[in-house]
């Protein structure tokens, strides 16, 4: 789904997401955000500076959304998602189910890249992401 989502903002097939394509596809869902906007979200998730949104970077910034759209999401409903990553249903999604996730969008994805993810997801540094 994030690969599909990824490949419709990235209209010219160039691997990333630059301003104008990030515009083109907000203004098609209704949105109208300024030149400044968008260079603002893309200045938050352009990790490596390049001022493009690349997979990983768009990943990040869809986990984000994520986060942001579950706050008005009801507690079952974020439990449900969180159980579709948990895929040996221990509570806990750790290094190698976050790995098969990302590996199975068919983006080539580094182990540095999920390790990067799962800092950024680790809350209390026990090496899993937790529900809570």
């Amino acid at each position: 789904e994030f690969k599909a989502a990824f490949d419709m903002f990235d209209a010219d097939g160039g691997g990333d997401i630059s301003t104008k394509e990030l515009g083109t596809v907000m203004r098609m869902l209704g949105q109208n955000p300024t030149k400044e906007e968008l260079d603002a979200i893309i200045e938050e998730v352009d990790e490596d500076g390049s001022g493009t949104i690349d997979f990983e970077e768009f990943l990040v910034m869809m986990v984000r959304q994520m986060k942001e759209d579950a706050k008005g999401k009801s507690e079952e409903e974020l439990a449900n998602c969180f159980r579709i990553f948990d895929r040996n249903a221990d509570g806990f999604i750790d290094i190698e189910e976050l790995g098969e996730i990302l590996r199975a969008t068919g983006e080539p994805v580094t182990d540095e890249d999920i390790e990067d993810m799962m800092k950024d997801s680790d809350k209390n540094n026990d090496g899993r992401i937790d529900f809570d």
